[in-house]
């Protein structure tokens, strides 16, 4: 049994391996790998909207913020970043966050979600949010310098909530 809920940030020290781990990695998120734990809770948690933790009987096993895309006229539109554990991958769990934040996002306020950098080599990222209704409404062309590809597109995804 898995609960979505708000994040708290005296909890951030749960949270961080997940980014820490992810941010390491460097061949999904455009964040410097080396980024550290004080950088880390203002990108995902200070910086944002909300953040939101997945729960589970071994603790959080994913989290996702909700931040506004551009100010002024662009505020109406969101942007979502969202992380599962290893050990959480393969059960549906990066689609219930992702459901989720569209009903966050809707109760905030936001009428649209854009996720700005969804590289072309992440293809079960590409392949969900796709099913879960987001169109591809651009690509950058050699965008990202990923560790073991080399330089890999981007793309822009949107959807109307």
């Amino acid at each position: 049994m898995i609960t979505i809920r708000a994040a708290r940030l005296d909890e951030f020290d749960l949270i961080w391996p997940l980014l820490r781990d992810v941010f390491a990695a460097g061949d999904t998120y455009a964040v410097d790998p080396a980024i550290t734990k004080t950088d880390a809770l203002a990108y995902w948690m200070t910086q944002a909207r909300a953040t939101y933790v997945a729960e589970g009987p071994d603790g959080i096993v994913g989290t996702y913020y909700i931040k506004t895309n551009q100010p002024g006229g662009g505020a109406h539109i969101c942007n979502c970043g969202y992380i599962v554990s290893p050990t959480a991958r393969g059960q549906g769990l990066a689609a219930r966050l992702c459901a989720h934040s569209q009903e966050q996002a809707r109760a905030l306020g936001y009428t649209a979600m854009q996720f700005n950098f969804v590289l072309a080599s992440n293809k079960g990222a590409l392949r969900l949010w796709h099913r879960l209704g987001f169109d591809t409404v651009g690509t950058i062309p050699d965008a990202f310098d990923h560790p073991n590809l080399g330089m890999v597109d981007a793309h822009v995804m949107y959807k109307r909530l």
